[in-house]
């Protein structure tokens, strides 16, 4: 089931994810349904509270970004491949010299700006059969991580702009919460005004 993505401004895009367990309801048609709203909305990453759930949930596809021609042949090849569940994440240590790169999100579709993030991730997770994982990734794939990781910590990609930008944006990021905005797939706005 297409699921509509909770915009810009809903509170619940600001909580902290809750942790979750191998009894939590109906978690197989959750993961169905988040990964076919991701890949209808055209996104490569998706966390649970953008689809309205409070808890500590993101998946990644980042085989799109494989089509990268500035990446080297190594990190394309593994990024076609770049397909998992996090449950229960928890970020352990994040190194190296920041870079730039523009982030978008589908909660707050139509604004893409430049993001600074480490290049090197170390994450501890379960996978949707609860298996434990410790990885340690590069370049976009940590990025692509570490932005969804937010999405558990109640951290959306605006806040990691200059106060400049952030200045910029305000109006647009109002429009947004209020559902005036364009955008191809289902959302929900949290100050739509009904009619």
């Amino acid at each position: 089931m297409f699921l509509p993505i909770v915009a810009y401004g809903d509170p619940l895009l600001r909580r902290k994810g809750q942790p979750i367990d191998k009894d939590y309801p109906e978690l197989d048609t959750l993961l169905q349904n988040m990964w076919e709203t991701m890949y209808n909305s055209y996104g490569v990453g998706l966390a649970a509270p953008q689809i309205g759930k409070n808890i500590r949930l993101f998946i990644i596809d980042a085989g799109p970004f494989a089509e990268n021609t500035d990446l080297s042949e190594e990190e394309r090849k593994f990024l076609k491949t770049f397909k998992r569940v996090f449950i229960n994440a928890q970020i352990i240590e994040e190194k190296g010299e920041e870079w730039a790169f523009s982030e978008g999100c589908l909660s707050v579709p139509n604004i893409n700006e430049e993001v600074l993030r480490k290049p090197e991730v170390t994450i501890e997770y379960v996978d949707e059969n609860f298996n434990k994982h410790r990885e340690t990734l590069t370049g976009l794939a940590a990025r692509v991580i570490q932005h969804e990781y937010d999405h558990t910590e109640g951290i959306i990609f605006t806040d990691k702009v200059s106060p400049f930008k952030k200045r910029l944006l305000k109006r647009k990021l109002e429009k947004i919460s209020k559902g005036e905005v364009d955008v191809d797939y289902p959302m929900r706005f949290p100050k739509l005004k009904r009619r």
